[in-house]
């Protein structure tokens, strides 16, 4: 029988021919060309990162192994499937391990949804760091390389939450060799290409990554601040972040160099996007769609909430300040092609397990598919931090069409009776197109339809980076309008953002009190590192204008904020209002 699992356990090197038995085994071994080491259960799906890595690799003719949350107590358990002839690849998974393990009160999470049965503590903390500590006191001459979310995140000096300090760029922590950001599959291709032609990474400059050098480039570059002086000067930290943003967004990024004691991090500029042709190939890779068969019968709830979705395009324009996705993804949108879509749902379809309905349609926005900028399609963006705010611009092409001949292709297969979309809309964008909401809310919403207008306070949603209120009360109005019995608006609020005061956030209970809306779940303000919204946070300035912003930093005001929107918290019992009239604070 063909082995058809990504390879993981010592087991595996034997079911799949490359070892005759287990005996034969030896940790020094050069049974596959690339391993990588993940912070997550192991589940062949597309949403999962590792796996979408695993397989582009061996797309390319490597065979690739994954260590799944090895035990980083245990020297030995990165040697389980001996040493890759090219390189170890480390990542945290999907998310940032100190995302995955606390809270915003930095409390610890009592679950972990990548995790076999949902059991927290199968990762460490800061994981790149300490599966990359794991992999040089084994295999010191191996080739290694970090990337993923957590990496990408904190590529340069970035401000820590939960140290609450600015810490360098994880290069230097994870002792890398390369580290790649954003989406992979163009770096990683040029990394091997190098490695399987015998050459050394020293010296490599391949677009999408971050390399530690003695000397800064000879080329024209962007000298950023130092660690050093953003370490000592908050304000030094949002002119930084201001002038990363800036020149990531740029159509011609340069080179940016940082300097960190007598080292240089060299950060080259983005990879360019992949096209639709080469998005589709991905999804094309022969993904199992399962958990790997060592979890036996332990469910991975993570899997559980994507199994029957289906990633429409990558990227995100709207450029939110809090949000990490502008950072790793960039903001150009490659869409996947609608007979790519559908032969993922037929395929899909023919699973035993599935019953008829097709959970998610959509991407980081799902209203972004198809998108493009009319001025440089395809290509590059321009110096906007933003598309939608604080204005559409008028170069964006974002028509509702594709959307819905996608969804009626979709409903034409035979075995598929419902196809919705879970993954949350741009309601600003959705706003040019009442038909776009009608269908949505009436044939493609599972009963719930998220939206995220986060706050209804214009100075606080202008930190955000979100739209005006005006915009969430004229897609609030076309709901009402074409909403059918037991269809629901869900509203994703934040409390404590940068900006937002107890005033702000009395007015936004208020408001959803007055008007009917219940809020299941409160996202209390977690700076990201490398977002925007984590430089005001730290700084307490707005990075492009450098004016003062107020921030709730203390833990009794970040949960006033919270209980003010909970339903079921203090302040929901009887008196926001009233609370609202005496809460005098100011903004500064």
């Amino acid at each position: 029988m063909k082995f058809e699992s990504l390879i993981a356990q010592t087991n595996d090197l034997v079911d799949s021919g490359l070892i005759p038995d287990l005996r034969s085994f030896s940790s020094e071994g050069e049974y596959l060309d690339v391993i990588l080491i993940s912070g997550d259960a192991l589940v062949d799906h597309p949403s999962f990162g590792t796996a979408m890595v695993a397989r582009f690799l061996e797309s390319l003719g490597l065979r690739v192994g994954v260590i799944a949350q090895p035990d980083w107590r245990d020297p030995g358990a990165v040697k389980i499937l001996g040493r890759p002839r090219l390189y170890f690849g480390v990542s945290s998974g999907n998310l940032d391990s100190m995302l995955h393990h606390y809270t915003a009160a930095r409390k610890k999470r009592h679950d972990d949804p990548y995790s076999p049965g949902g059991v927290a503590g199968l990762r460490p903390n800061r994981a790149v760091i300490v599966y990359s500590g794991l992999v040089r006191a084994a295999y010191r001459d191996v080739p290694l390389v970090i990337g993923g979310m957590e990496a990408s995140l904190r590529r340069l000096a970035h401000y820590d939450y939960w140290d609450d300090r600015i810490r360098r760029g994880i290069m230097l922590d994870a002792r890398a060799d390369v580290l790649v950001y954003g989406n992979a599959e163009r770096a990683l291709a040029a990394i091997t290409t190098a490695l399987r032609q015998g050459r050394d990474l020293d010296g490599l400059e391949v677009a999408g990554t971050v390399v530690v050098r003695a000397q800064p480039p000879a080329g024209e570059h962007l000298k950023l601040p130092s660690f050093e002086d953003v370490e000592s000067d908050p304000r030094a930290f949002a002119v930084m972040t201001r002038d990363v943003h800036r020149e990531i967004a740029s159509p011609n990024p340069r080179t940016m160099v940082q300097l960190h004691g007598g080292r240089f991090l060299w950060h080259l500029p983005p990879a360019a996007p992949l096209g639709t042709a080469e998005l589709d190939a991905l999804y094309r890779l022969p993904f199992t769609r399962r958990a790997h068969p060592m979890y036996r019968d332990q469910r991975i709830p993570a899997l559980d909430t994507v199994r029957h979705s289906i990633t429409t395009h990558r990227g995100c324009f709207g450029g939110c300040t809090f949000c990490a996705l502008a950072v790793h993804q960039g903001l150009v949108i490659t869409s996947r092609s609608p007979e790519s879509i559908t032969l993922e749902a037929e395929e899909m379809s023919r699973a035993r397990d599935f019953g008829g309905t097709i959970t998610d349609v959509g991407g980081p926005s799902a209203n972004m598919y198809g998108a493009s900028c009319g001025r440089n399609p395809g290509g590059r963006g321009c110096m906007r931090a933003s598309c939608l705010v604080p204005r559409i611009c008028p170069d964006l092409q974002a028509g509702a069409g594709a959307s819905i001949r996608l969804w009626s292709e979709l409903m034409r297969l035979p075995r598929v009776k419902h196809v919705f979309v879970a993954s949350g809309v741009r309601f600003d964008l959705a706003n040019r197109d009442p038909e776009y909401i009608r269908l949505l809310v009436q044939n493609h919403t599972g009963g719930h339809l998220k939206v995220a207008p986060e706050h209804i306070s214009d100075e606080v949603l202008s930190l955000m980076r979100k739209p005006a209120h005006r915009e969430f009360e004229r897609f609030l109005s076309w709901f009402e309008k074409f909403r059918p019995p037991k269809v629901y608006l869900v509203p994703y609020m934040m409390s404590s953002h940068p900006g937002c005061t107890d005033r702000d956030m009395a007015a936004a209970a208020g408001y959803l009190q007055d008007r009917k809306l219940a809020v299941d779940q409160v996202q209390d303000f977690i700076p990201i590192p490398g977002t925007v919204a984590a430089a005001m946070y730290h700084s307490g300035l707005d990075p492009e204008r450098l004016t003062p912003v107020f921030v709730e930093k203390t833990d009794a005001g970040k949960l006033r904020q919270r209980h003010a929107l909970d339903r079921k918290g203090p302040l929901n019992v009887g008196g926001v209002k009233k609370w609202a009239g005496r809460s005098g604070q100011k903004k500064r």
